[in-house]
């Protein structure tokens, strides 16, 4: 079956980009993309992305702004299981809350917090930007199965969602210490790195997302 992915413009998150390796992808599997702020666009998808980039208050506020949306969303991904990918903040959105600029609360599909990334060594920079390794859990996802351990993709951020259950942690990087680069329960997946600009890599991992049926 050809997939119709919707990816949420809620006013936050690099759109072109994602939606043009989602295209590229999609269109090789028959399928098509749609950016749609709509919730009811939701509903003819079969699989659904978050993008965000910023701070988790900004893009949290961003997709409340969007009259519904938070709703469909629950009903479209956590009440009926489509597959969803949540990229760099839109990942990080599916916590339980955030730290950044205070306490804010996420959609609760994880268990856990987004916090600081705390690197051991002080030389090392924040936030984190560039390429860096993957290192997969030994827990096996299908979505994952076109990625090697070691693996690089291309990371910026400053914060990363701390997981509660470590069996939610399909992938760490490494910055001065354990960082989480790729979590996922159920039909849900998230990356903190960015897909659409890591290359060869980045569409290895779309297209196993886009051939997900969970």
């Amino acid at each position: 079956m050809a997939p119709i992915v919707a990816i949420i413009d809620y006013g936050s998150g690099n759109l072109r980009s994602a939606a043009k390796a989602l295209e590229k992808t999609s269109g090789e599997l028959g399928g098509k993309v749609i950016v749609t702020s709509k919730p009811s666009a939701l509903s003819s998808a079969s699989h659904i992305v978050l993008p965000g980039v910023g701070a988790f208050p900004d893009c949290r506020r961003g997709l409340e702004t969007v009259d519904g949306m938070i709703e469909a969303l629950a009903d479209q991904v956590y009440d009926r299981g489509k597959p969803f990918l949540g990229i760099c903040v839109g990942m990080q959105l599916m916590a339980e809350r955030g730290l950044e600029h205070g306490d804010t609360p996420g959609l609760g599909w994880i268990a856990g917090n987004v916090v600081p990334i705390t690197p051991t060594d002080p030389t090392l920079k924040i936030p984190h930007v560039g390429w860096n390794n993957l290192f997969l859990s030994t827990r096996a996802h299908p979505v994952l199965a076109r990625i090697k351990n070691g693996a690089h993709a291309y990371f910026v951020h400053s914060y990363h969602l701390k997981a509660r259950e470590s069996t939610e942690v399909l992938a760490e990087t490494d910055h001065g210490g354990p960082v989480t680069a790729i979590v996922g329960r159920d039909n849900m997946i998230g990356t903190q790195f960015h897909p659409e600009k890591s290359q060869r890599v980045g569409l290895q991992f779309i297209e196993s997302f886009l051939e997900w049926r969970p």
